[in-house]
């Protein structure tokens, strides 16, 4: 299976492996379409290339058709969503499910961190991939045939497609389980203790409580009870509850009383000229005047200059590498 080059150097990696993301082969420049083009995408391959090491996958190709070769669609004629060539000569719903069931197990094995997907296309389409009726004509949208067996296998998986990363709340969101998901599977391959899983957790405190204060309450419990829990268990649970927690998009009013409870914990160490400044821009924040970067950047200098480690340990202040400017434009 071959990887496409990623990040280089001794920051390349959250732990001793590489950050893996599969990716739609034809978002990365490579000639797989069915007119024997691309669709390169110059944000994955140019500032997402340096963090991560891509997987690419083009389950057509790899199905063995050729390139060029006839354009598939998704149908309905009332006996389920089939895949097939426009003239319906080739029916290729069987080979396409047994294909993806095989790849996607070989992926498993990778530990990806995440995935983009080819937008529209009846193989990786995420969502709203046209389905036509027995008289040609489109209906409800559906997934694509691999893309569907990808995201059931791998349901805990952060998968996305290339053009809702233009979105930069659903970008931020979409990077931030990446690099969660990282930190979470780089803790638990390591010799880890209960102790070392309750320090991670509360390091993973504000970060969840921006997306979803329950399900950090609730992974707390998990916590509790991990001494009596069997570690497998323990595992799955967490990596799920935290799943669930990060796919919930935050909002601005629970980023502003994240970063207001941040600034708490400032109030013994820094004078108060520097923490109304602080106070200012969160509140600037709130109102939409300036992006998250800016009361963050100031939260994270008070943090350094008072050394305070718990705010500093918090992986809400650098959820991901700062090249990504995921918070420079939310």
């Amino acid at each position: 299976m071959a990887a496409a080059a990623g990040r280089r150097g001794d920051d390349a990696k959250l732990g001793c492996t590489p950050i893996r993301i599969g990716v739609s082969s034809c978002l990365l420049g490579e000639p797989v379409r069915y007119d024997g083009g691309h669709k390169h995408d110059r944000y994955l391959t140019g500032t997402i290339a340096n963090m991560v090491e891509f997987v690419p996958v083009c389950p057509e190709v790899e199905l063995g058709l050729g390139t060029p070769r006839p354009t598939l669609r998704l149908i309905d004629e009332g006996a389920g969503v089939r895949l097939v060539c426009p003239d319906e000569t080739a029916d290729l719903t069987e080979r396409m499910r047994l294909y993806a069931e095989k790849k996607v197990r070989a992926l498993a094995k990778l530990d990806l961190s995440g995935y983009v997907l080819k937008s529209k296309s009846p193989s990786c389409g995420m969502e709203r991939v046209k389905v036509y009726d027995r008289n040609g004509v489109p209906g409800k949208g559906d997934r694509g045939r691999f893309a569907a067996v990808l995201m059931e296998r791998l349901s805990d998986l952060p998968v996305e497609e290339e053009g809702r990363l233009n979105d930069p709340v659903l970008r931020e969101n979409f990077f931030e389980r990446v690099f969660g998901r990282k930190r979470i599977s780089d803790f638990f391959g390591s010799r880890w203790k209960v102790g070392d899983l309750v320090t991670f957790h509360t390091r993973e405190k504000f970060t969840l409580f921006a997306h979803d204060p329950a399900a950090y309450r609730s992974l707390g419990r998990v916590v509790a009870a991990a001494k009596e829990t069997p570690r497998a268990e323990l595992e799955a649970t967490y990596r799920r509850g935290h799943f669930e927690a990060m796919r919930r998009l935050s909002t601005r009013k629970k980023h502003t009383d994240v970063l207001q409870h941040l600034a708490g914990h400032l109030k013994k160490v820094a004078p108060d000229a520097e923490r109304r400044e602080l106070a200012r821009e969160i509140l600037d924040y709130r109102e939409g005047l300036v992006p998250r970067i800016v009361p963050l950047t100031i939260l994270r200098h008070l943090a350094r200059r008072y050394d305070v480690t718990y705010l500093l340990e918090q992986h809400y202040l650098s959820p991901a590498p700062r090249e990504l400017m995921l918070q420079n434009h939310v």
